[in-house]
């Protein structure tokens, strides 16, 4: 039986709507509507109507084995998409129980499915948020108990003003059923593709998980593909060189569903990456960075993976900081300001990457990875020479190099860091790795000779790392009744009337990932998470508990847009962005 003969033909009668004035009025979305033949004799009514009367769908329409859900309705062609919510019953969905019978699997599936659906709709009307490269728990795809939730955009189809009736039926009678049919039935879907998906998204979670015990921050597995096409094309670069471990740092692991596996481990203290300019030390470091998140199959880093509370540093000029201590790195100002309560709204290459370090290691980072190509040089380096030419007394910095093994032996922070022009870490470096021509090899024996041989004749700068001075966040300085929340890209954030600038964030991935913060932020400060009264990092320990219990819901339950779950220690920096953010430090309680 085709589509149309399903949800009801185009040759039973023309029954309009209703007209009165209340009918057009905004309904409640959860409001029982009809069936799937109701909605379409509504839209036929409808054909020619001024565009405002696409108001009367809002609420539920019961089709064969899902209920569509109109939740938001755009006021005119040119306005923002409006908003649809399919619910495909458990029974008629049929997925297996053990594809979503954990959390990690339910995710995973629900990555599928909306990759499924995305490329079902095509150029249609509809779409969906069902995100690149990285299986993020999103919105727009939620599996609870069997039944399947999907969020969508739809552009209301119009002539001018008034409503294009005939492409609304064809959009929500026949072309929305036949995608629902084809992407989220298990009877017709390509089933042992689906299983792969979610085995391989568990694998990658299971190897994430093995880390600690392993004594690792990171794992790159033989044969992976680092490089991406391009900057703006995050899919593996087709004749990439397969990664391929130094025999020395070679681990073995056995996950559930590939069985044993080899690959570099990457252990804890401070590892240095060397090698000549283009042979792929940023490359690695990249891959790295964004292992905090499980990769769709076919993407070459499925098995690169960094443990949950990794954090990129890098300088980031002109942002704001705000009563952060960044004595550590900066002893004095020429203004007198006082270092351990460090504010300004245009900070300096060195500044903005002190408070960077500050502010991770508060919000609760274990693992810092760092490159030379986007730090501030004069906060990483100070050699011999220029320890002789500029008197201590005269210069307020303390290198990064003196820092980098207290922060490790004072807070169990490790370092991975990328740096081509100065052999000084090679004297605090746990291992260093060498890429040659894309190749690894581990050079730590030959640095250490190195390092005995020819001295760098420098001086230590750093007495030890300090305690951390954790801070607490006034609840007032986040709006708190329903703000408009908008993503600009990945490179900025809106909230009500602030603006968060996210450039130097650089392991959000996703704009959907943008949004989620907002949101969480928001959530936050309402629900009096943010209660003037917990630090900062008790704040995220609470959300973290939230996102594991409660997923896509612990972000807001009733927002209708398109989000993705942000890891906590974004929400962190995005809050030590925020221009009208306000803290006091928590030794003042």
């Amino acid at each position: 039986m085709c589509m149309a003969q399903r949800y009801g033909g185009r040759g039973g009668p023309r029954h309009g709507g209703p007209r009165n004035a209340q009918a057009q009025q905004q309904r409640d979305p959860g409001a029982q509507r009809g069936d799937a033949h109701q909605l379409r004799r509504e839209l036929q009514g409808m054909h020619g109507a001024s565009y405002g009367r696409y108001k009367s769908l809002t609420g539920a329409w019961r089709f064969d084995g899902f209920t569509l859900q109109v939740q938001r309705v755009q006021p005119d062609p040119y306005a923002p998409a409006s908003r649809v919510q399919v619910t495909v019953d458990a029974e008629h969905a049929g997925l297996p129980a053990e594809l979503w019978s954990t959390p990690v699997r339910a995710r995973a599936l629900a990555g599928y499915l909306v990759r499924a659906l995305h490329r079902q709709l095509g150029k249609s009307r509809l779409r969906v948020d069902a995100g690149g490269q990285q299986v993020l728990d999103r919105s727009s795809c939620q599996i609870r108990d069997g039944a399947v939730r999907v969020r969508m955009g739809i552009d209301m189809p119009g002539r001018g003003r008034t409503i294009d009736g005939r492409a609304a039926e064809d959009t929500l009678c026949d072309a929305l059923p036949e995608a629902v049919e084809t992407a989220l039935r298990w009877s017709v879907a390509d089933q042992q593709r689906a299983r792969e998906f979610v085995d391989s998204v568990e694998d990658t979670h299971a190897l994430r998980a093995a880390l600690d015990e392993l004594g690792l921050v990171a794992f790159v597995a033989d044969g992976a593909i680092l490089p991406r096409r391009s900057g703006i094309d995050e899919r593996p670069l087709s004749g990439g060189v397969p990664f391929s471990s130094p025999e020395s740092m070679r681990v073995t692991v056995r996950l559930p569903h590939r069985g044993e596996i080899s690959g570099m481990g990457v252990p804890e203290g401070i590892t240095l990456i060397v090698g000549g300019g283009f042979h792929g030390k940023s490359t690695l470091l990249r891959a790295l960075e964004q292992g905090v998140y499980d990769h769709v199959p076919g993407d070459g880093r499925e098995l690169v993976v960094a443990r949950d509370d990794t954090v990129k540093i890098r300088s980031e000029d002109g942002r704001r900081v705000h009563r952060v201590d960044v004595s550590p790195f900066v002893s004095h100002l020429p203004t007198g300001a006082d270092t351990r309560d460090f504010s300004t709204d245009n900070a300096s290459g060195s500044t903005s990457q002190a408070a960077a370090i500050t502010e991770a290691v508060e919000a609760g980072a274990g693992v810092l990875l760092v490159d030379e190509d986007t730090a501030a040089t004069n906060l990483m380096i100070r050699d011999a020479r220029m320890q002789a030419l500029v008197a201590k007394d005269a210069e307020p910095l303390t290198p990064f190099v003196d820092l980098i093994r207290p922060l490790h032996a004072t807070h169990g922070v490790s370092t991975v860091l990328v740096m081509g022009g100065s052999g000084d870490y090679m004297d605090v470096a746990d291992q260093v790795l060498m890429l040659d021509a894309y190749r690894a090899r581990d050079v730590t024996g030959r640095a250490r000779e190195l390092s005995a041989a020819q001295p760098t004749g420098r001086r230590s700068e750093a007495e030890g790392y300090p305690p951390l001075h954790h801070r607490v966040v006034e609840p007032r300085c986040i709006p708190t009744e329903r703000p408009k929340i908008r993503a600009r890209g990945t490179d900025a954030l809106s909230i009500g009337e602030s603006t968060v600038e996210l450039r130097g964030v650089e392991q959000i991935v996703d704009p959907s990932q943008v949004t989620g913060i907002g949101l969480m932020l928001v959530s936050c400060a309402r629900r009096g998470v943010l209660d003037g009264e917990r630090s900062i990092n008790e704040v995220l320990q609470v959300l973290a508990a939230d996102i594991a219990e409660r997923g896509a819901e612990a972000v807001d339950e009733k927002f209708v847009g398109d989000f993705a779950v942000p890891r906590p220690l974004e929400v962190a920096a995005a809050l030590n962005r925020l221009r009208v953010l306000q803290v006091r430090d928590l030794r003042s309680r």
